[in-house]
């Protein structure tokens, strides 16, 4: 008989394959968004004026109650005190009790006094600070303002850059943008195109929250002599 040649009883390892460490995803490269650009979603772009503190006006008109007051006190205490008032309160109230209405000096103060007090209604009324054009809104907490002054400047340093333009003058206002442009060479109709297409971009990366009318000037300029 043959005997079978079986295996030896030896046990051979198999190749692992170790697996590889996963590896983390590489981080994400940071996005640069515009500083200025649309409102994000759920935001009002358009904002209002800054208020203002009204600091000039409050102390004018506390300065001038805090001594009418303290006149009229110390002339009331006098006479409590057995003496005799002063003499301006009592041609004050002499006045008073014989002018008629319709007198000249009585309507002349009256009308002081009224627009006294309409300025003062108005100074509260109104958020003043017109000079700072409120900016476009991009985070919930900050609020940010461009004065008058430096829009004109960036306006004006932005149309010098324009072929053909030797000066500019910009009147900014908080609606409207007003540029007045010499041109020493060129078409003037060419130049005013160019200025149309450098201002306007130039306001729309201002960031305003209500950006102005652009109307722009250009003429040739004058002779010297």
């Amino acid at each position: 008989m043959s005997e079978s040649q079986g295996s030896e009883g030896t046990t051979q390892r198999l190749p692992v394959i170790e697996q590889a460490p996963a590896q983390e995803p590489p981080a994400p490269e940071p996005t640069y968004e515009p500083a200025y650009g649309p409102p994000p979603s759920g935001q009002d772009g358009d904002q209002g004026r800054f208020w203002s503190a009204r600091r000039v006006p409050a102390g004018i008109v506390a300065i001038l109650v805090l001594a009418v007051a303290g006149v009229f006190l110390y002339d009331i205490a006098a006479v409590r005190a057995n003496r005799p008032a002063m003499s301006w309160r009592r041609e004050l109230a002499r006045q008073l009790a014989e002018r008629p209405l319709d007198d000249t000096w009585v309507l002349v103060g009256a009308g002081v006094a009224a627009a006294l007090g309409v300025w003062l209604i108005v100074l509260a009324a109104t958020p003043g600070l017109r000079s700072v054009l409120p900016m476009r809104r991009t985070q919930i907490d900050v609020r940010a303002g461009l004065y008058r002054e430096a829009a004109a400047l960036v306006l004006r340093d932005r149309a010098m850059e324009v072929a053909g333009v030797q000066s500019v003058r910009v009147r900014m206002r908080r609606s409207r943008a007003d540029v007045y442009a010499a041109s020493h060479f060129r078409e003037l109709d060419d130049v005013r195109a160019d200025l149309d297409t450098t201002l306007t971009d130039a306001i729309r990366g201002l960031g305003l929250s209500r950006e102005p009318a652009l109307t722009v000037h250009v003429r040739r300029p004058g002779r010297k002599g």
